[in-house]
């Protein structure tokens, strides 16, 4: 089974870039984590933010695998606890269907990708930026995948 990062942005900056290979590293093999980075769309001329995330939904929905789960992060998604996440991602895990969470570029997601999503997340009601996204992201994952392994990480 897959669990990807679909995430508008690239070339962030190595901070970020180790951050999320530091937790990316520790995932379980059996997940196959990874990212997919994609080159956002530029809000030049006359475009507008509707405008720019349309087309960046188009660059989104182009690369998720078919039947796979789509957890859209949007700030006004549901507020999960760490061990809440942790059931979630067990059930997801059990039936089998790949897993996609998406991070949306500076203007945020697509009303009608975010429609689309099987679910919407809240990762923090802070406003973070959107590489520091991709590490908290990764990092819950991972402390997620602890919980579900009786592994020491978590500490309630």
């Amino acid at each position: 089974m897959q669990v990807t990062v679909i995430a508008v942005g690239h070339r962030m900056p190595g901070w970020i870039e180790n951050g999320f290979a530091e937790y990316a590293k520790r995932m379980p093999p059996e997940w196959h984590f990874n990212i997919r980075e994609l080159k956002p769309v530029e809000r030049a001329g006359n475009r507008s933010a509707e405008t720019v995330m349309a087309s960046e939904a188009t660059k989104i929905r182009a690369v998720i695998p078919k039947n796979a789960r789509l957890i859209a992060l949007d700030e006004h998604g549901k507020d999960l606890t760490t061990v809440q996440m942790a059931a979630y991602m067990k059930n997801w895990l059990q039936d089998g269907r790949d897993i996609v969470f998406v991070i949306g570029g500076a203007d945020g997601l697509d009303a009608a990708l975010k429609k689309q999503a099987d679910m919407l997340v809240r990762l923090s009601s802070l406003t973070l930026p959107h590489g520091m996204v991709r590490v908290l992201l990764t990092e819950q994952l991972y402390r997620a995948s602890t919980i579900l392994q009786n592994h020491p990480y978590h500490r309630s």
